[in-house]
């Protein structure tokens, strides 16, 4: 078991120094590397994080999905189970606060530098809008709420929130919006210059990489939170069944 325990200790830090240096390159490439934009200047740049950001809370909300419908089947066939998938769709929750949540920041950087204002009601910052509230909303109910049905109700609500992601995704598609065109497969005329790929996907790789080592440390500890629980779960059941002498 310790073997095993520090073998998991070497993936991990070997995993966080090949991050960290996915990351480095990234951010050298980004902003030494790759000229700037000739329309937009130097504030082109939040390009290389608003993007891959971007499309990484887009990711995310899905393994909550998933993870909420497996806790769901679950939940009365094997608890066990369920309290395993129920760790997952909270931690993929968290993450998508968090990536969701700087998405939302860069954008409304980039906008005031190329729009000259900080916030428009563009169909794609609305819909992206809703999909943090929904994450949000089911972050404050698995911690507030106080009918015992917290994760269940939660669950449901990230089938909801699952919704709201393909309409974030098709929203430049579907509305004639302030947002720009889509980047890639968005017609003849998308796509970036070579010079910027090695940007964009350096940054790309690491930010996911950021949000899996997010993912995997938030589901240990969420598990070690559950088994403690069930611990002392037990010993209560086992004290209070104890006869006296």
């Amino acid at each position: 078991m310790e073997q095993r325990t520090q073998s998991l200790r070497n993936v991990a830090w070997l995993w966080f120094g090949i991050m960290v240096a996915v990351l480095v390159m990234g951010f050298r490439e980004a902003i030494f590397l790759t000229p700037k934009d000739a329309a937009q200047g130097d504030a082109g740049r939040i390009f290389y994080y608003h993007v891959p950001i971007a499309m990484l809370s887009l990711l995310f909300p899905y393994i909550n999905f998933f993870a909420s419908l497996t806790f769901l089947y679950w939940r009365r066939r094997d608890p066990l189970k369920a309290l395993t998938a129920d760790a997952l769709a909270l931690t993929a929750a968290e993450v998508t606060v968090v990536y969701a949540s700087v998405c939302l920041l860069t954008g409304m950087l980039w906008g005031r530098a190329t729009w000259g204002i900080w916030w428009t009601w563009d169909p794609r910052l609305t819909s992206m809008l809703l999909l943090w509230l929904l994450y949000v909303s089911y972050l404050t109910l698995r911690r507030f709420s106080s009918t015992g049905q917290s994760h269940t109700l939660a669950a449901v609500l990230s089938v909801f929130a699952a919704v709201d992601v393909p309409i974030v995704y098709m929203s430049i598609r579907w509305w004639r919006t302030q947002h720009p065109a889509p980047v890639f497969g968005g017609g003849p005329d998308s796509g970036i210059d070579p010079s910027m790929l090695p940007a964009f996907f350096w940054n790309l790789a690491g930010w996911a990489m950021w949000g899996i080592c997010m993912m995997v440390f938030r589901f240990a500890l969420e598990r070690r939170r559950q088994l403690a629980e069930q611990e002392e779960a037990l010993q209560a059941i086992e004290a209070s069944l104890e006869i006296p002498q």
